[in-house]
């Protein structure tokens, strides 16, 4: 027999077995806006406005450059799986209270069964359970706001946005970067590509029109899952074919991350030497990022999906109103291309960091491997902390980069796993929270030492006990000697 439950009574009832929020109890600065700047308003940016109101932090700000709710984030945009790729049994943005998590919420709307019927969280049940939770736990979050640059200014950042066509700008006294895969850098588009017009090409971090490629030849380059989703979304949208051009021999297949899945190497990951986690980053990128078996079953179950392994695109023209592509020693002709060709990790290339940038350590500033383990893009990953803060390039010449926490893709290389994605969460949101917590105590010490040293009143005086002493005179009495 099935069981439901109330969402919102359960959740209710675990907040209110774990107690209410502590009050804010940093103390406000003249001139700073906000403690705690959050660049996006995502799943991550969400929680981690959750976790910081649980530890007591106040004036928490989130932005999201989207319009809306529905814009934010990848679910009901950019991602085009069936299910995420990740165990639904993960610890997620609920971290330590359970009636929050995916599976309350699903359980409490489709029942036990259900739940127990699934491997994975469905993406479009995953993206309403972020809504459910961002307005169960009334997180604010202000859509339609750009950051534009970040200003360094002494023991604060100014923050320069951008928001309905207008420039502001703002303060605060920590930024977390939960801005998704092209946080630190950009997508990665071939250069034989980049000169292609939109009317014919795009990369699958873009909206595509895929009712539009109904009837349509479609190109795919790449192979890892985005690409897979891609022209899976392509064949259901009624392409009339889809190729799928691999560079590898053979599709990759080894998810070797799993092997550093145990919470010994997960909990210690970003203690580990250099070396080793360079060596790790390393075996990642040789082995390639593997697509989940049921996104390649979801295309290989069209007649008219083709893959081309080993295949590296030369050339591609537009030809009237065809796009032509020479892959090795063929020609092909195509109506449309997509490229899932993931990300590239640039600082330099995104404007809000321009000032940051060349002050902030990259891997390829901290390690130098050995030639046969030389890897450019690993190189330019930045090189973090422990709290996922960026250090800087040359000690004591950029000292505020340790309040830029960055919460993407770019710390793969330093913590061993997809930053920002749900694995991540339950280890860095809680240890990103209390340096934040620690750094802005300490910032503000003397003030804490006197609140420390404050007289407190006395909860009651002597006559409470009053009736209850013994006769003063009774403890000077010797104790008799005589035992007969």
């Amino acid at each position: 027999m099935d069981e439901f439950f109330d969402v919102d009574g359960e959740a209710r009832r675990a907040l209110d077995l774990l107690g209410p929020a502590p009050d804010d109890w940093v103390p406000a600065r003249a001139g700073i806006d906000h403690n705690v700047l959050i660049v996006g308003g995502g799943q991550t940016g969400c929680a981690f406005a959750f976790a910081l109101r649980r530890a007591g932090i106040g004036r928490v700000s989130v932005i999201d450059a989207a319009a809306d709710a529905a814009g934010a984030g990848v679910w009901l945009n950019r991602a085009r799986m069936k299910w995420l790729r990740t165990p639904k049994t993960l610890v997620g943005p609920e971290l330590d209270v359970s009636g929050l998590g995916f599976r309350a919420w699903y359980e409490a709307r489709y029942g036990r069964d259900a739940y127990n019927s699934i491997e994975r969280a469905p993406r479009k049940e995953w993206a309403a359970y972020l809504a459910w939770y961002r307005a169960f736990l009334d997180i604010p979050v202000r859509y339609g706001v750009r950051l534009v640059r970040i200003e360094p200014a002494g023991d604060h950042f100014r923050l320069h946005l951008e928001s309905g066509g207008e420039a502001r700008v703002e303060t605060a006294r920590k930024i977390v970067l939960c801005n998704g895969v092209a946080g630190n850098g950009h997508a990665f588009v071939p250069e034989v590509f980049a000169h292609l017009p939109a009317a014919r090409f795009a990369h699958t971090s873009q909206a595509i029109d895929f009712g539009a490629l109904r009837g349509k030849s479609v190109a795919v380059i790449g192979a890892a899952a985005s690409a897979f989703d891609a022209a899976a979304t392509a064949l259901e949208a009624g392409a009339a074919d889809v190729h799928l051009f691999a560079r590898r021999d053979v599709l990759a297949a080894k998810p070797v991350s799993r092997t550093r899945g145990y919470p010994g190497a997960y909990d210690n990951y970003l203690s580990l030497p250099d070396a080793l986690r360079w060596s790790q980053a390393r075996r990642f990128r040789r082995e390639g990022s593997t697509a989940p078996r049921d996104s390649i079953e979801r295309v290989t179950r069209f007649a008219n999906f083709h893959l081309h392994l080993g295949a590296i695109v030369g050339a591609a023209t537009v030809i009237g109103n065809r796009l032509g592509l020479r892959v090795g020693d063929e020609d092909f002709s195509f109506d449309f291309a997509i490229a899932g060709t993931g990300y590239v990790i640039d600082l330099f290339s995104r404007p809000e960091l321009a000032e940051l940038a060349p002050h902030v350590r990259l891997w390829r500033d901290q390690y130098t491997p050995p030639p046969s383990e030389s890897d450019a893009g690993l190189g330019a990953h930045p090189y973090l902390g422990e709290a996922l803060e960026y250090l800087e390039k040359t000690p004591g010449a950029a000292p505020w980069l340790r309040d830029i926490h960055v919460y993407n893709p770019a710390g793969f290389v330093s913590a061993g796993v997809p930053v920002g994605d749900v694995p991540s969460m339950r280890r860095d949101i809680p240890a990103v929270v209390r340096r934040i917590s620690r750094d802005l105590f300490h910032a503000d010490l003397d003030t804490h030492a006197a609140r420390l040293d404050a007289d407190v009143p006395a909860d009651f005086d002597a006559t409470l006990y009053a009736a209850h002493l013994r006769n003063p005179q009774e403890h000077d009495q010797p104790l008799s000697q005589d035992i007969s």
